[in-house]
């Protein structure tokens, strides 16, 4: 388990990267490191999210399995006047969080290390973002949808990504289940995303 990216402790040995990523016209800059979900740089289905997620300038949004942070750090540049929390069970992805936030200058960002939704289960959110840790299991992403449910606030949305032959159509039918109104907002390459709405 703790060889895993979504486990609480990597095992295996620090060997951090730096990387620089234009995501939504801005220049971002991150550091990897080995443990961490796309150590390599940021995954072609995170890309997608970032390019078609929408929230107002003031929104608060919540990334969940944040990893080193490039979906939540966009997110920050693209709601200035609102503020991202980010969350991940990985204590070295939560650090890395933190480090690029600051050396990207988002100061609109709270990262908290968090198994689920556990360290912010008291708050609420006008928006979730998330690409969803896939090999974790399908009860785990399942409980993503359904406990972020209950965090988001009346007409708040919920984006996920996940690739079809990953359980794409499973997870949209469990999507319709819980927030009624869900819609494939765009695929590519096999990812898919997803954007549920909860009713006002």
């Amino acid at each position: 388990m703790s060889n895993h990216y979504y486990s609480k402790q990597p095992i295996v040995a620090s060997s951090k990267q730096q990387h620089e990523w234009d995501l939504r016209g801005y220049k971002i800059k991150l550091a990897t490191d080995a443990g961490v979900f796309s150590k390599s740089g940021v995954d072609y289905g995170s890309q997608v999210l970032i390019e078609v997620m929408q929230f107002a300038e003031n929104a608060t949004v919540l990334d969940v399995g944040c990893g080193y942070g490039p979906i939540g750090i966009t997110a920050a540049k693209l709601a200035p006047q609102g503020h991202i929390t980010m969350i991940d069970i990985n204590e070295r992805a939560v650090q890395l969080s933190k480090a690029n936030a600051k050396q990207n200058g988002a100061n609109n960002v709270t990262v908290l290390q968090s198994d689920l939704y556990e360290a912010v289960k008291d708050q609420r959110f006008d928006c979730i973002i998330s690409n969803p840790p896939i090999r974790a299991g399908k009860v785990v992403v399942h409980r993503v949808f359904e406990e972020g449910y209950d965090l988001l606030n009346a007409g708040g949305s919920m984006w996920i990504v996940i690739q079809k032959k990953q359980g794409a159509p499973s997870a949209f039918e469990k999507l319709e289940q819980l927030f009624g109104e869900v819609e494939e907002v765009t695929k590519d390459k096999g990812y898919r995303i997803f954007k549920a709405i909860k009713a006002k």
